[in-house]
């Protein structure tokens, strides 16, 4: 039983460990991390279950025994060394467990790289370089040059073989350098560490040419130098100049005009090694042009200029010709060059220098030239008076005398030779010249100047006629004026100018003030020579001003007061009064009238207007005038109640509303309609009235109108009573109005009726065999002396009743309204 146990228990072991081997060796990797010329480093995938790794190198071409290193089971890169340079090794990384069975395995090719190669001698010939002689080595590709030192500085720069230079360097600087071999598979290790310096900077020159015979050289003092040296040759020369200087400038001296040097520049430090040689060129100034010749062409032929040559001289490249004008010409080829434009009237002093990149040469002697004389300037041309003119122009210089061309438009020419500036001639107005000034000299003739294009002013128009067309305007023709392109008319007053211009031999003057003499004067004008003021004026008067209405004044119903100012000196006046009853109208010579035989109820507007010789004024702006409306033909007072009454009235002409009024020494009643008829209440009872009417149109006008009197109805008595008497009669009380009159006492019942009228002067009656039992309205009211009874005096009502067959009590119902009584 524990055999067959241990036997099964094998077999598990034995399946796992094969899994675990299968599984690594399916996920196992490895490569090559770096290597030297006798090393390499190997790189592989971490396996869990490994517990070390060996790393083993074996020769491909070589029949030396492996290489080999084991490392733990934690380990991921190792390296195997004591290698051949420059060889190829098979590189086999197995993992293994830790019983020494190897789980997994990889292999990857590696060549070493080259041997170390030694470095043999290092310089510096320039201050940014240092060169780096060693020796080859077996199957390197190339090489590293590898520069360093204590300020951090590090390069590599790569070559092909010995020597090579390590560029990009400081000068005079300390720097240890080695150098590794390469190949395909990788480089050396450095060789041993070599110290070198760089030498110091050359000089930077700056170099010139003061003068034709000299140089001056400078340049910046050199870090760490202690001497300079410098070479100097002319080009094409075999003739070398050294010097030694521990200055920073250096003159060459006694060298020759116009030529080409070069100066070599070399500074030691103070172990007397040598830096950069720096070489510049410098060419000294040419020398001073000789045989100088100014002159100036009589024809003109190379144009308005001067010339100027010289002979050849060594090593210019450019000639400048100076003038004390200021101008100056150059050539480069040619010993001839123009001065341009040539000054006129002006002395010239002209000298050449010779031109390089050194600088001028010293000028030549001077050479003196006078040209001929300037155009005149400012030509003008001057109307004195009529055909008296001159023409004047400033001095020029270096002239002896003058000569004026003068030709007009007619054909005629006039010459004009003087030493003076003025010229005087005669010139016809509406003329045109044409004016040329020439200065001369010895020289022969200025050039020719501008030609003065001058017209005489346009001669007066004739035929002048004017003409007021209106109140306010004024039309002024004349004949066309040859020259003239424009007409200036001036109309002139005491207070004022009124202008017009015109292309047109018409002028058409307005907005005029009235009432004023005027002179008038027209001006011909033209755009070059401007306008004639020598026109003799005329005169013309305007038309009278307009009348300013300033009141209405009503004389009476028929007739108005028109009062007006005006500025006129001599004018008459009409006022005129059109309306719709047609035109009225006044006359005077002062400032008012009075226009007469108005009708009522018309309208009209009144204005006036001036006349004199001249025509007459634009009418005044005018003023409305109405008069008063007519009065009705009739109107009638009709008493409605014992204080009201009705007034009406026919129609009124003009009217829009009316006032009536009835007036008694008791009081006064008005009313104020749009209607012809109106009510009035507050009438006194027993009144004498007057009557009168008020019409007033739109706008307030108003007519008086009287009427007849009218005088109201009788009081109706107070405290009217009705009470029992004895054998069934009533008696009716009441108290009189103050006033004589006869009254009526009247009693309604529903079955009888009953009236009673006592003598004058008494305020009671009785009625007998009244039927009692009834209610009846008792009225008492006076009655006129013409027979009716005022019809509206209060009723009052009683009821009656009965005491067995003779009349009871009498009670008071109350009063009823009057229109309540009509109904009864």
């Amino acid at each position: 039983m524990d055999a067959e146990l241990l036997r099964v228990l094998k077999v598990t072991l034995l399946t796992v460990g094969l899994a675990q081997i299968c599984g690594a060796q399916a996920g196992f990797t490895a490569s090559v991390f770096t290597l030297t010329s006798k090393s390499v480093t190997m790189r592989w995938s971490r396996l869990t279950v490994a517990s070390s790794f060996k790393i083993t190198a074996t020769p491909k071409n070589l029949h030396t025994q492996p290489v080999f290193a084991q490392f733990s089971g934690n380990t991921v890169i190792g390296s195997v060394s004591s290698l051949s340079p420059n060889t190829w090794y098979t590189m086999r990384v197995e993992a293994m467990d830790n019983t020494g069975n190897v789980l997994s395995s990889a292999e990857k090719d590696a060549l070493t790289a080259p041997d170390i190669p030694d470095i043999t001698q290092t310089y510096s010939k320039r201050s940014d370089s240092i060169t780096v002689e060693f020796r080859n080595v077996s199957g390197a590709t190339s090489y590293i040059l590898r520069a360093e030192n204590d300020a951090g500085f590090f390069s590599e720069t790569v070559v092909q073989n010995s020597p090579g230079t390590v560029q990009n360097l400081s000068s005079y600087t300390d720097y240890k350098l080695s150098v590794m071999s390469v190949n395909s598979g990788g480089r050396s290790q450095p060789s041993y560490l070599v110290s070198a310096k760089t030498v110091v900077l050359g000089p930077e020159l700056h170099s010139v040419s003061p003068s034709n015979d000299t140089i001056e050289v400078s340049w910046v003092p050199v870090d760490h130098a202690v001497l300079y040296t410098l070479c100097i040759i002319m080009v094409g020369s075999n003739d070398i100049l050294k010097f030694n200087t521990s200055q920073t400038n250096m003159t060459f001296n006694n060298l020759q005009s116009g030529a080409t040097y070069s100066i070599k520049a070399t500074a030691w430090d103070a172990s007397g090694i040598p830096g950069d040689d720096v070489t510049i060129y410098q060419i000294t100034r040419p020398p001073t042009p000789v045989g100088v010749q100014v002159f100036l062409d009589p024809m003109r032929l190379m144009g308005n200029g001067l010339a100027v040559t010289w002979q050849l001289v060594k090593g210019a490249d450019l000639y400048y010709a100076w003038s004390s004008t200021g101008q100056n010409c150059s050539a480069a080829t040619e010993l001839m060059c123009i001065i341009s434009p040539v000054i006129c009237s002006q002395k010239h002093l002209v000298n050449v220098t010779a031109e390089n990149k050194a600088g001028p040469s010293n000028p030549s002697d001077s050479q003196a030239l006078v040209t001929y004389p300037c155009s005149p300037e400012s030509v003008n041309m001057t109307e004195h008076a009529v055909e008296n003119c001159s023409v004047t122009w400033t001095p020029v210089a270096w002239a002896d005398y003058y000569l004026t061309y003068i030709k007009r438009d007619d054909g005629a020419e006039i010459l004009c030779n003087t030493t003076s500036t003025t010229c005087y001639f005669s010139c016809p107005c509406s003329s045109n010249f044409l004016i040329s000034v020439f200065a001369n000299n010895q020289n022969g003739p200025s050039p020719p100047g501008l030609t003065l294009n001058y017209t005489t002013v346009p001669c007066c128009p004739e035929s002048v006629s004017l003409a007021l067309i209106s109140v306010d305007t004024l039309e002024i023709t004349w004949s066309a004026v040859k020259g003239a392109e424009l007409y200036e008319t001036r109309a002139e007053t005491g207070t004022g100018t009124v202008h017009c211009s015109d292309t047109m031999p018409l002028c058409v003057l307005s907005d005029l003030t009235c009432n004023s003499l005027y002179s008038v004067v027209i001006r011909p004008c033209s755009e070059i020579s401007g306008c004639n003021y020598s026109c003799s004026a005329h005169t013309q008067e305007t038309a009278p001003c307009m009348p300013e209405v300033l009141s209405l004044t009503q004389v009476n119903s028929s007739s108005i007061h028109v009062l007006w100012s005006a500025a006129n000196r001599y004018a008459n006046y009409t006022a005129v009064a059109t309306g719709n009853a047609g035109t009225l109208s006044c006359r005077s010579s002062n400032t008012s009238c009075d226009i007469t035989s108005l009708p009522c109820g018309a309208t009209y507007q009144v204005s006036v207007y001036a006349t004199n010789a001249m025509g007459r004024s634009l009418p005044s702006y005018s003023v409305a005038l109405e008069t008063g409306p007519c009065c009705p033909a009739s109107l009638n007072v009709e008493q409605v109640t014992q204080a009201m009454s009705r007034v009406t009235w026919s129609s009124s002409v003009g009217a829009q509303s009316f006032i009536a009024s009835l007036t008694s020494s008791r009081g006064q009643a008005r009313c104020h309609t749009m209607d012809m008829h109106c009510l009035m209440g507050c009438i006194t009872c027993g009144t004498n009235y007057s009557v009168s009417l008020e019409a007033i149109s739109s706008t307030g006008h108003k007519s008086e109108c009287s009427y007849y009197g009218f005088s109201s109805s009788a009081c109706c008595p107070a405290n009217v009573r009705l009470y029992r008497t004895v054998n069934s009669t009533l008696r009716i009380y009441w108290r009189a109005s103050g006033q004589h009159y006869n009254y009526s006492a009247d009693i309604y019942g529903s079955r009888n009726n009953y009236t009673c009228s006592p003598a004058l002067g008494y305020n009671f009656c009785n009625i007998s065999d009244i039927q009692c039992g009834d209610l009846y309205t008792v009225v008492v009211a006076p009655v006129t002396s013409s027979g009716p009874k005022v019809a509206f005096c209060p009723k009052r009502l009683y009821s009656v009743s009965c005491s067995g067959t003779s009349v009871g009590l009498v009670l008071y119902r109350g009063k009823r309204s009057a229109a309540k009584q009509s109904s009864l």
